[in-house]
């Protein structure tokens, strides 16, 4: 029976330990930014400013709290020793960049967080969570177990809700979540089209895959965990990234693609066979028909979109049609921007752009859907998940004081090692988890 649903956002929280550290090769605009002193409060603020302009437009909204961060278990597992001031210190002496990655307030963007499937295309009917490995950076492959935490705490109720463990953490099985998946459908309650995008075949070693920069999902992580989700044949969909467009710059394919409901939102170098991804998607969607959208490079080059983040944008519902949420960046290049303008006047099905201002984050490589994981959730499942974590405005009002009492207003690399920041730090997430009732699931707090 189909039940009413929808698809709920659940935004990651901008950690106290924000800097730009061009982590992440591969992607350009954290590697363009690299060593720029941040601004921790503002990115803070401007992620809960966002979610709350959509929850006040009265889309569900929730919030995933940041990680501890300088991550002190990761540097033990690493040999430093002694009490934390010295484990800090001796990192930042002799490993710098070591530091620096255990520091990163990578889990902000938690559309790499987990893949997600929705009870309606399930085998057993309840919504599914695999956090990703993220295995092809070491300052995200520290990530899952905390957001395994998180997640089990938010949707603890087995009876609606399966948590898998991260797949086995090396190359083989990369996987970066929701990044590389998204899911087409007549309605968030019926059985969908769930669409995993991958950059090459681990064990294929003839197989075309990008040259310049790697490739971070598997096709064989992606068939895990749809057989970890008890997807059937027909709710899911296999798609190879081009090699070219990940050599562009677009590291996941929420940079090139997005979709929601029965659009599918993308440029013409997303996939490498375009055509059977399409009629793939159309022989197992129901329901409805495909509104595939596509754009030219003749229209926004590639590096553009890479540039303006078009494509890491929010694609969502309205009572007039669909709204896509961009980032400010979008009307700062001008293809861009002569591209939005048409779309809007063409009419359907996307039918009004906002632009969001995300620039912290932006600066370091993640737009307004790196932002969110998406969740869809039925009448009932919504019942059963922890409701602290849902943005009210009283929320809102707190989470605002908390940031305001407990981020710096500028951050550079070399202050990671202060001990200081570290007890700011445990403090402020300490007092978090009660506001959001999340229990204990930091390191520092079992």
């Amino acid at each position: 029976m189909v039940k009413h649903a929808v698809e709920a956002n659940f935004d990651g929280l901008v950690g106290p330990t924000h800097t730009y550290a061009g982590l992440s090769w591969g992607n350009v605009a954290s590697k363009s930014n690299v060593s720029s002193v941040s601004n921790p409060k503002e990115a803070a603020l401007q992620g809960l400013a966002k979610m709350k302009r959509l929850a006040d437009r009265g889309y569900v909204q929730g919030v995933l709290p940041p990680h501890e961060r300088p991550h002190i278990p990761t540097l033990r597992a690493l040999g430093f020793e002694g009490p934390d001031a010295r484990v800090l210190e001796q990192a930042a002496k002799s490993s710098p960049s070591i530091l620096a990655a255990v520091s990163s307030a990578s889990p902000m963007w938690t559309a790499n967080a987990a893949t997600v499937s929705p009870s309606a295309d399930t085998s057993d009917h309840r919504v599914h969570f695999t956090p990703a490995n993220l295995s092809a950076k070491f300052h995200r492959s520290i990530e899952h177990v905390v957001t395994g935490r998180a997640l089990k705490s938010i949707f603890a109720d087995e009876s609606y809700f399966a948590h898998h463990p991260a797949l086995p953490s090396v190359s083989h099985f990369g996987d970066e979540g929701a990044a590389n998946h998204t899911r087409l459908c007549a309605g968030y309650g019926e059985p969908g089209v769930e669409l995993f995008v991958y950059g090459q075949m681990a064990f294929n070693e003839q197989a075309p895959a990008p040259k310049k920069y790697p490739a971070r999902q598997t096709l064989e992580a992606s068939q895990a965990v749809a057989r970890l989700h008890g997807l059937r044949d027909q709710n899911a969909v296999f798609a190879q990234q081009n090699p070219d467009a990940i050599d562009g710059g677009v590291f996941h394919n929420d940079v090139i693609a997005v979709g929601n409901g029965n659009t599918l939102f993308y440029h013409e170098m997303a996939f490498l066979n375009e055509a059977q991804v399409l009629e793939d998607i159309r022989e197992r969607l129901t329901g409805t028909e495909l509104e595939a959208v596509r754009v030219s490079s003749a229209d926004v080059p590639l590096e553009d979109a890479v540039a303006s983040y078009l494509f890491n944008s929010q694609l969502l519902n309205t009572p007039d049609g669909m709204l896509l949420a961009v980032p400010g960046e979008c009307r700062e290049v001008a293809s861009v921007s002569r591209y939005l303008d048409g779309l809007v006047k063409s009419g359907e099905p996307i039918t009004a752009v906002e632009v969001f201002d995300v620039k912290q984050s932006m600066r370091n490589g993640g737009g307004p859907a790196c932002l969110r994981l998406r969740v869809v959730l039925n009448d009932d499942e919504q019942k059963a998940i922890n409701r602290g974590v849902l943005l009210t405005d009283e929320l809102y009002e707190r989470l605002t004081t908390w940031v305001e009492a407990h981020y710096r207003d500028e951050l550079s690399q070399n202050e990671l090692g202060d001990p200081m920041l570290l007890e700011e730090v445990r403090k402020a997430l300490d007092e978090l988890t009660g506001i959001m009732g999340l229990g204990s699931i930091y390191d520092f707090q079992l």
